[in-house]
């Protein structure tokens, strides 16, 4: 598989979409500035709730989801149950500014690649969790 890491002996970098799901304007344009930073990653779309996020997916195939997990409507760990079961090749990323330990139990069993605290969220973290897939 072909990644979107720089490499001086790899072909070009596979496009990576993005699907950035927060009800919080503001975070959706810092998530919007991350993504641009890293080559051939781009903001696919954008929505602030759980059952958009599930519409959206539909519409504009993302490779990553960035999805908080409180929403208005279903939860985050919500619609990560529904797009991973529907999209299995969709790597969808929980954000919250939880600590790990206080993670909701079933945001260990939705279906996410990963939980990212929004303060930890660079794009050297985004492309570690596309790496690992």
């Amino acid at each position: 598989m072909t990644t979107a890491v720089d490499s001086a002996n790899s072909a070009p970098p596979v496009p990576v979409g993005v699907l950035i799901v927060d009800d919080q304007p503001p975070f959706r344009a810092v998530a919007r500035t991350l993504v641009s930073l890293l080559k051939g990653w781009h903001v696919v779309g954008e929505v602030a709730t759980g059952e958009d996020a599930v519409l959206a997916v539909g519409t504009t195939s993302p490779g990553i989801v960035l999805m908080d997990i409180n929403l208005p409507g279903i939860s985050g760990i919500e619609a990560t149950r529904q797009i991973t079961k529907a999209f299995p090749s969709v790597r969808v990323v929980l954000l919250s500014t939880y600590q790990a330990d206080d993670l909701p139990a079933d945001a260990l069993s939705c279906g996410a690649a990963a939980y990212v605290r929004k303060e930890d969220l660079t794009p050297k973290v985004l492309r570690e969790i596309l790496l690992a897939a």
